[in-house]
């Protein structure tokens, strides 16, 4: 996990996303075509959070969120997710 000079604002959250599976458990090659979005990340920066919603994640965590929560960018070669923190499911 490298340093990113991205700050998120109110209660949003920056999300670096797992790499998609490229095996079954049973040692099947998964297409690229077929490979499911994953659903796990990495939390790489917070913003300072709001009266209503202080921020209860912290850098570093690992999370779920929703299959289709967030906005996806590109920084610096890497991928990443931008969401509210109510889209986090669970904190693994």
């Amino acid at each position: 996990m490298s340093k990113v000079n991205i700050k998120p604002l109110a209660d949003r959250v920056l999300i670096e996303p797992a790499a998609a599976e490229t095996k079954t458990s049973s040692g099947i090659i998964i297409p690229d075509s077929a490979k499911e979005k994953p659903q796990k990340g990495t939390v790489v920066a917070i913003g300072p959070g709001t009266k209503e919603h202080p921020i209860t994640v912290k850098v570093g965590d690992s999370v779920l969120y929703g299959k289709y929560s967030g906005t996806e960018l590109q920084h610096d070669g890497h991928d990443y997710l931008i969401m509210r923190e109510s889209d986090i499911l669970a904190i693994v």
